[in-house]
């Protein structure tokens, strides 16, 4: 297991080893003992997991404290855009997006800590997600920014016309008019 930092501090990509013969292959996708060694400290407390159709657009979403969750996704069928904006006012990368290709073939894992705000676009047929998360959702401390911000510009992936967007997901404010706690 592998870890490589993005430009935005904390925003960690998580890559397995993986083991493949003729029967297929095996990995760990998360060890408590490998994270450690990597210096990464993190208690998960709940999984969840996603099912969505092409073009669907879920996100982008957090948690303030006290109920701020760190995620690690994966996907475990299908191909998303995996998206983190850094909600950090004291961060230099505040308002900053990142994305990255995160499907079941490359097995990459995204490592998004508490103070961003997350969210994914469908690019494949269809796609399961995962993702193990530090705290129970709580939702009186729920929060998001409109996946189409103009001061973000987020490539999704697809024409956001013709996206699948929640009715909660359609109203968010941008991120100048959101409330985060970070």
């Amino acid at each position: 297991m592998r870890i490589e930092k993005t430009f935005i501090k904390d925003l960690i990509i998580v890559e397995p080893t993986v083991f493949g013969d003729e029967r297929g292959y095996f990995f760990e996708a998360y060890s408590k003992t490998k994270f450690e060694d990597l210096g990464i400290n993190i208690e998960f407390v709940q999984d969840n997991q996603s099912f969505s159709k092409r073009g669907t657009l879920r996100g982008l979403h957090y948690q303030n404290p006290p109920f701020a969750q760190t995620k690690l996704l994966s996907v475990l069928q299908g191909e998303i855009i995996d998206v983190a904006v850094d909600l950090r006012k004291d961060s230099l990368t505040y308002g900053k997006s990142f994305s990255i290709l995160l499907s079941a073939e490359n097995k990459k894992q995204l490592l998004v800590p508490k103070g961003f705000a997350h969210g994914f676009s469908v690019i494949s047929e269809t796609a399961s997600v995962m993702y193990k998360c530090d705290h129970f959702y709580n939702k009186a401390s729920e929060g998001g920014i409109k996946f189409d911000d103009p001061t973000l510009n987020i490539d999704w992936g697809m024409d956001l016309n013709n996206a699948i967007v929640s009715e909660k997901d359609q109203v968010l404010p941008f991120i100048e008019n959101c409330n985060s706690l970070f």
